[in-house]
């Protein structure tokens, strides 16, 4: 392990251990401490496989020249987390003869880690998976807690499953080629745990914005481990989102119902969740529950690192609002939404007015 490596342990029934640093898909021993068996199946995509499948293959194959390494190939994109493609890797890990002390690798973004670790998830019941983020996005976020999933027509992550990796290895060097646009979408998410959680961290990140835009590796390697911290903690308390673990969709509801009248085509997940965060705290203050200050302090830091802060010009409120009744964190009481009693104070409120909701899709 490289000296420099943070590590965030994820307590509860099946624990596991978040490495973060610089050139660990090169760390062969570290990669193979999680296979148990002698095979294995690297799963990625298009634009991640041609940049580092090799290298990890080759750093696995050195750790351990017993092992059985398959690769499958995805589409890239958001538009790729589909059953069609979930059946492919499924059918590829058949056609592998992979056994259930398999390993599945996941490299990639975030779409990679839900749609291999839902096969992971029910190929024989459940297989190992190691997730391998290559995205700021799926480090601080999809890669940690177990929430596996693809996406229908009808809206994101509704067919999915709870299946803990067995480990999260986040080499931050490879953020180094990661387009602009995907950084700043990656630092929607790591804001998402100040505003929801910790105002302390959400100043630390006003007072590193440059730093972080710049890709230093200090303060990524700060935000990402604080970041991950974070959600690990809530986790383990609530491993199955019963309760606390709803937090972490702060933003999500309208930022999901916006990629989905959207066809996942226009805002990409972060984007959409920086818009949704606004509008959660713009909801807050609608409903009486927080000060328009703490809004205008979000707003302000999310436009600070380049994000998207307003809703899409051409989207139909209604429509948005009827995505919203079919989102998971809707129950029989009616919509349920992450609304904040100001920075650093979420929490969920169930039976939310409809009438509420469309005053700030509308503006």
């Amino acid at each position: 392990m490289t000296t420099s490596a943070r590590e965030v342990a994820v307590a509860g029934d099946t624990p596991y251990t978040i490495h973060i640093g610089p050139r660990l898909l090169d760390d062969g021993a570290l990669l193979a401490r999680s296979v148990r068996g002698r095979d294995a199946m690297l799963v990625s995509d298009a634009h991640v496989a041609p940049l580092y499948a090799d290298r990890v293959t080759a750093a696995l194959q050195a750790a351990r020249p017993d092992l059985r390494i398959q690769r499958h190939v995805l589409p890239p994109g958001e538009a790729a987390k589909t059953l069609a493609n979930f059946a492919e890797v499924t059918l590829a890990l058949a056609d592998a003869r992979m056994r259930r002390d398999a390993t599945l690798f996941a490299l990639g973004g975030g779409v990679i880690g839900d749609l291999a670790g839902f096969a992971a998830a029910c190929w024989m019941r459940g297989i190992d998976c190691v997730q391998l983020p290559t995205t700021l996005l799926a480090m601080v976020d999809s890669s940690v807690g177990g929430k596996t999933a693809v996406d229908l027509p009808q809206g994101k992550n509704l067919v999915g499953a709870f299946h803990p990796p067995r480990a999260v290895i986040a080499d931050t060097a490879v953020l180094r080629t990661l387009p602009a646009r995907e950084l700043r979408a990656g630092l929607a998410e790591v804001v998402k745990y100040g505003a929801l959680g910790d105002a302390d961290f959400l100043d630390w990140l006003d007072d590193h914005a440059d730093a972080l835009l710049a890709m230093d590796d200090a303060a990524l390697a700060e935000a990402i481990a604080r970041s991950c911290a974070h959600k690990a903690a809530i986790v383990a308390r609530d491993p199955f989102e019963h309760g606390e673990r709803a937090l972490l969709n702060l933003g999500h509801t309208f930022g999901h119902a916006i990629e989905t009248e959207q066809g996942y085509g226009g805002l990409n997940h972060g984007e959409a969740v920086a818009v949704g965060m606004v509008l959660a705290a713009q909801l807050s203050e609608v409903l009486g529950l927080a000060p328009a200050a703490d809004t205008v302090h979000l707003r302000d830091l999310l436009q600070r690192l380049g994000l998207p802060v307003d809703l899409p010009g051409g989207l139909d409120p209604d429509r948005l609002l009827a995505h919203m009744r079919l989102d998971k964190k809707a129950q029989a009481d009616g919509l349920r939404f992450i609304v904040w009693d100001g920075v650093g104070r979420a929490r969920v409120l169930a039976g939310v007015p409809e009438a509420a909701v469309l005053d700030v899709l509308r503006g």
